[in-house]
């Protein structure tokens, strides 16, 4: 567990002495789609029906819309801050390429997210963009979510839950939601949860493998977006998503571009060890941002 100070100071929280913690990194690298970018430094984000800004400054994080109570109560595990990211970079430290990657993306931290919040988000992820991704979850907690607070005057509200995405059409998810082919999956899912066909809390218990191939039962949830979920939602570090930037740096920087999608899924052990997930997510921020291997 990692030790800081919080302090709350005219209704804000004060954190200081929280190491590898970067907002920019943490909500920039690919993982959420329920977040605002305010500023350069400071970011509104949503989590199970709650809300906050948080920003850094020097060398400490401002917290707006939350106190002490909720932070440690929620927001820390949210943030993962029982898991020391300086012991996982030293284990991945030797290699070149990870440690320019961890240098680019210092502050990144794997979120802790909702298990259905992020199958449906992930859905809606494939083959498509975060801009428009972070829209079309917007879109669906704006109609079917519950108002938690608003900040700067925007208006935030809840991811809804299966049972209420489940009462929709395929016509209106597709066009009120702006997710195109994707909709009939996210229908189809939502139903299986809303009926009790599929219980996301059995993957808990289930080995990595049996937890990806069981999720993998879900439709329009494919070997990717099936690592996604694990790795976002179930703290399955060994989960390593292949998307098109993970290919291209993982060719370009470790096994050339003869390389295939399996070839990459079964050289992440002996490429990164126990912390394959944590490496896929440094390689990922660092070369979409830098363009490596475009």
């Amino acid at each position: 567990m990692l030790y800081y100070d919080i302090k709350e100071i005219k209704g804000n929280l004060i954190i200081e002495g929280l190491r590898d913690f970067n907002p920019k990194h943490i909500f920039e690298c690919g993982q959420s789609f329920r977040w605002k970018k305010e500023d350069d430094s400071s970011y509104t984000a949503i989590a199970n029906k709650r809300l906050i800004n948080i920003k850094k400054q020097d060398d400490y994080i401002i917290v707006k819309n939350t106190n002490s109570d909720e932070w440690l109560n929620f927001w820390h595990g949210y943030f993962d801050l029982d898991r020391d990211y300086s012991y996982i970079k030293q284990n991945l430290s030797y290699d070149l390429h990870l440690v320019k990657a961890m240098e680019f993306g210092e502050g990144m931290r794997l979120l802790n997210q909702d298990p259905f919040e992020t199958t449906i988000s992930f859905i809606i992820s494939s083959n498509n963009q975060i801009p428009r991704i972070k829209k079309s979850v917007e879109l669906i907690s704006n109609d079917l979510g519950e108002y938690i607070g608003s900040f700067n005057s925007v208006d935030y509200y809840s991811f809804p839950n299966a049972e209420k995405i489940a009462s929709l059409t395929d016509e209106y998810i597709k066009e009120k939601y702006r997710v195109g082919f994707r909709s009939k999956y996210i229908l189809e899912t939502s139903n299986k949860i809303a009926k009790g066909e599929f219980d996301l809390n059995e993957i808990w218990s289930l080995s990595y493998d049996k937890a990806k191939e069981k999720l993998m039962e879900l439709p329009g949830v494919g070997p990717k977006v099936s690592d996604c979920i694990l790795l976002f939602a179930y703290k399955k570090q060994e989960a390593f998503p292949i998307d098109v930037w993970v290919n291209r740096v993982i060719k370009t920087l470790y096994l050339g571009e003869s390389a295939t999608k399996k070839d990459i899924e079964n050289s992440k052990t002996k490429l990164f060890g126990d912390f394959s997930g944590y490496a896929q997510q440094y390689l990922f921020y660092y070369a979409r941002e830098l363009g490596i291997g475009k």
